[in-house]
């Protein structure tokens, strides 16, 4: 535990009322969006870079850990705190500082929610891509931290496609830039790269300069229903390969669309196996010939139902439906692991039959749906862990499905990171060589390992 004279030592850094000893306001950081939890011995609210560097100095000097944490929405457990550390909540750092149209950048502070900064860009004529779904109370900080995506990556990519620079204090307690304001930049080795989805594990970031887009002028929202699973997950790749160019390609199976069935603008019908919701954008005369094609396409491919959302509210409707799957599947059982896996275009087919297969096999219901356009589906294995036979088939299952996803050349993880509760599973895709290299990178950052300990990487790893 950290001793009474460092907290007071905290306490002057930060200011007595941005400190947080008492243990029920403890309690509130001691998680994010997974089962895992531990209490923290303190948790403080920094103003600035400057302070931080200080924080850290002192975690230097004394040897306690820290954690920074954006909104605590992760679901690998990269927010949760290491024992006897210090949780590093950075949403006093909330400022959108710039928005340049001319430049077409905006430089904010890690703790700007993703949907204001959207919001504030879009009234500029501007557009900032990424989109998870949790975009109205996430940060960008955690976004940088874990490189978040959403329903648009198939045509715009990821958040590490739209940081241009950063502002770091690193662990040692030094602050340092990386990166520039410009489009390309080729100078010294890409810092900024290497920390996006480090998962705070190699600094702070304190200001992000990233790239925006013209605002789309026009958008349709499609929602295709199939009779069949295994069919609906092949006509992802055929959309694709066709060059029908969607915005956004999302999948929904049968007990994911039961869940959200209510929410849904339209009435659809029981025996549908599986949804698409496609988004095309653009000028107007195109998104209407792609939108018209995309639809006849997917009639060619045995869909049961298109329907096109005629106006904004009815396409608002839908994608409202797909944000809230993870908290609505606990209808079905009230617990879940979460996974984001990837796999190749070509493989999703493969997966979407195998997880009915796991499905079965463990006795659980098994959840699968997400950002198809791009091969991230999500898996959610429900479960109860009040029924002990459910809480251990539940973990086997997640075993299972790495193993498969490995099988098909695909990756553990897509957005959610690695945390905790994927890092037991690391050797699965990387070799001890690539592990005992990044865990020396690590080491140069952090010689005292007082920076986010315990993620990433297994206690058993070289």
């Amino acid at each position: 535990m950290i001793a009474d004279y460092q907290i007071r030592q905290l306490q002057a850094v930060v200011g007595e009322g941005n400190i947080l000893t008492a243990l029920e306001e403890r309690w509130c950081y001691a998680f994010d969006a997974t089962d895992h939890t531990q209490v923290p011995a303190a948790v403080v609210f920094p103003g600035s870079a400057a302070e931080i560097s200080q924080i850290l100095r002192l975690a230097n000097r004394y040897g306690f850990p820290v954690t920074p944490r954006g909104a605590g929405t992760g679901r690998s457990g990269g927010a949760v705190p290491a024992p006897g550390g210090v949780v590093l909540v950075l949403t006093r750092l909330n400022r959108i500082l710039e928005i340049s149209i001319e430049d077409m950048v905006a430089v904010v502070e890690p703790g700007v929610i993703t949907g204001r900064l959207k919001a504030a860009v879009e009234e500029q004529g501007l557009y900032y891509p990424p989109d998870p779904s949790s975009a109205d109370f996430c940060t960008i900080g955690g976004n940088v931290a874990e490189c978040a995506g959403g329903p648009v990556a198939v045509q715009y990519g990821v958040t590490r496609d739209y940081v241009l620079g950063l502002q770091l204090v690193i662990p040692t307690g030094e602050i340092i830039d990386t990166g520039a304001r410009t489009m390309k930049g080729v100078v010294g080795y890409d810092l900024t790269r290497l920390i996006i989805g480090s998962e705070g594990t190699l600094g702070v970031v304190t200001r992000i300069i990233l790239r925006l887009a013209p605002k789309p002028p026009a958008r349709q929202t499609l929602a295709v229903g199939f009779p069949d699973l295994e069919m609906a997950a092949r006509a992802v790749s055929l959309i694709l390969r066709a060059g029908l160019a969607p915005t956004a390609l999302e999948f929904m199976d049968r007990t994911t669309l039961d869940c959200v069935r209510e929410m849904l603008p339209f009435e659809m019908p029981l025996e549908l196996a599986a949804l698409l919701l496609i988004a095309v954008d653009g000028h107007p005369h195109d998104v209407e010939e792609r939108t018209a094609s995309i639809a006849r396409f997917c009639r060619e491919q045995g869909a049961g139902l298109v329907i096109q959302a005629r106006t904004p509210v009815e396409a608002q409707g839908l994608w409202k439906a797909r944000s809230v799957i993870s908290p609505a599947l606990r209808q079905v059982r009230p617990q879940k692991i979460s996974e984001d896996v990837v796999v190749p275009l070509s493989a999703i087919p493969r997966l979407v039959a195998a997880l009915q297969e796991v499905s079965r096999r463990r006795n659980l219901p098994i959840a699968s749906y997400g950002h198809a356009g791009d091969g991230n589906i999500h898996v959610s294995v429900l479960y109860d862990r009040k029924v002990p036979q459910e809480r251990e088939a539940a973990h086997r299952a997640v075993e299972d499905i790495f193993s498969l996803v490995r099988h098909l050349a695909g990756t553990l993880s897509g957005e959610h990171g690695v945390g905790l509760t994927k890092a037991p599973y690391l050797e699965m895709e990387l070799s001890r060589d690539a592990i005992a290299l990044q865990q020396r990178l690590k080491r140069a950052f952090d010689p005292n390992n007082i920076m986010n300990p315990g993620k990433i990487f297994p206690p058993s790893a070289p």
